[in-house]
């Protein structure tokens, strides 16, 4: 009886010694972060650094060849339309120069023309797009057109009345321009002597930006003398790589950001220019780029003409989406795929990947929300194998 004890204990000790060794032996689970697939708001941008500056620029040049007496005026100095903002004493007509006056005043003259043909243009086009605007108002009421429609004809209404009024203003510039070169002219038909002075005038209610000549010296006709802004509305313009400027379309949102400020400013893409540039990156590697024109929403507070900011254009948003952190994404074939935690176990999982930005993705299929996905997967994840969540 004592022999069939002893037989039955070392058959024990051989079980737990084989099970012990099991539980020794075996590999310890990888250790890994976990996160949840969840749902709610998701956006895709754009995002580059833009640069403010005043919509309607205008450079007053010197009209005439001579000496430029010292320009009293600051940056930041408001002007009258008319005001006298340089003098020069010009040199002896010549009649070379008196045939160029005359090329530059028909110059203007078209100029002109031009510039009226235009401000018709742009008031025929408003004049549309409020009865386009009138007309939506009453659709979306009886629920024909939606809202976003409405809103679209909105911003064409807006966007064409802002057109009108740079129109106009260029309008008022040609005209300058063209009672400049008839006061060039009349002083070259009366033989301007060096003792006269030609006053320099403002074409229109402005405010200086940058002088561009202050001190006196000799200068020649067409020498910029100062920049001046004859508009209060302030734009944004950023340069994006060409294959994100065919993602941007007008109308896009804008979240503008590191301006200084604690909340973002709101502001709509007005203009995806047509024509692109090449530029050399920090790395002087060479890029074609688009330049984005944006208007503000909110008012651009404390910004000024040449303020820095940083520039969110929101191309896609969605208010509810089953999405995950990008980070757990991998190629694995053809199909994007994920390792989800099973029972203690890593498990492969292929996806169907909709929108994506820099941190998260849509999920479009092969995944339910609540699951638990392995994020920054390594080489030693593998099907099956044991992890643990750190």
């Amino acid at each position: 009886m004592k022999r069939a004890n002893r037989k039955w204990t070392w058959l024990a000790v051989a079980i737990l010694a084989v099970v012990g060794g099991f539980f020794l032996l075996r590999p310890k689970p990888v250790a890994v972060d976990v996160a949840q697939i969840t749902r709610g708001p998701m956006m895709v941008t754009v995002e580059e650094e833009g640069e403010t500056r005043i919509h309607d620029h205008f450079i007053i040049s010197a009209p005439v060849a001579g000496r430029l007496l010292r320009i009293e005026l600051d940056a930041g100095d408001s002007v009258q339309a008319g005001q006298v903002v340089a003098r020069i004493v010009p040199a002896p007509i010549e009649p070379r120069q008196r045939a160029e006056l005359v090329a530059q005043l028909d110059a203007a003259l078209a100029a002109t023309r031009e510039a009226q043909a235009q401000a018709e243009r742009a008031q025929s086009e408003y004049e549309q797009a409020s009865r386009d605007r009138s007309r939506s108002e009453q659709l979306v009421a009886s629920g024909v057109i939606s809202r976003e429609a409405f809103e679209q004809s909105q911003t064409k209404e807006t966007t064409a009345k802002k057109a009108l009024e740079a129109a106009r203003e260029r309008l008022d510039a040609a005209k300058a321009q063209e009672a400049a070169g008839k006061a060039r002219l009349l002083e070259a038909e009366r033989g301007g002597t060096s003792e006269a002075v030609v006053l320099v005038k403002s074409p229109l209610k402005g405010k200086v930006l940058r002088l561009l000549q202050q001190s006196e010296r000799v200068v020649t006709p067409g020498t910029p003398l100062l920049d001046l802004g004859y508009s209060p509305q302030l734009e944004v313009v950023t340069d994006v790589l060409s294959t994100e400027a065919v993602k941007v379309h007008a109308g896009d949102p804008v979240l503008l950001e590191g301006w200084g400020g604690a909340k973002p400013i709101r502001a709509r893409v007005r203009l995806v220019e047509p024509s692109g540039f090449t530029k050399i990156s920090a790395l002087g590697i060479e890029e074609q780029r688009v330049n984005v024109v944006i208007d503000f929403v909110d008012p651009p507070g404390p910004l000024g003409d040449g303020y820095r900011v940083e520039a969110r254009i929101i191309v896609w948003q969605a208010d509810d989406v089953r999405k995950l952190p990008a980070s757990a994404l991998f190629r694995h074939g053809n199909a994007w795929s994920v390792f989800t935690v099973e029972n203690g176990r890593a498990r492969l999982r292929e996806v169907q990947i909709g929108h994506r930005n820099a941190s998260e993705a849509e999920v479009l299929g092969g995944i339910d929300a609540g699951r638990p996905v392995i994020l920054h997967p390594t080489n030693e994840i593998r099907e099956g194998i044991r992890v643990q969540s750190r």
